[in-house]
């Protein structure tokens, strides 16, 4: 088996639409610039609220990536 190193960083994602959502927005906006993403994790999720209603849903991931050999 060969040997990989990963690194884990945490994004939020934002949405005014759902979790789901905001959790698809940060992948597809972390895949624009990492390659060898591998696993994200919903770390939290919470919401803004704003005059009695729900404003944004956020997630927190936790997201891996394979670091690359240099040769």
């Amino acid at each position: 088996m060969e040997e990989s190193v990963y690194r884990v960083t945490e994004l939020v994602g934002v949405s005014s639409q759902s979790w789901d959502q905001a959790a698809r927005n940060a992948v597809e906006t972390a895949a624009k610039t990492v390659r060898e993403l591998r696993v994200a994790e919903i770390v939290r999720s919470d919401l803004t609220i704003e005059n009695g209603q729900v404003k944004n849903f956020r997630v927190r991931l936790s997201i891996s990536f394979k670091y690359e050999a240099s040769e």
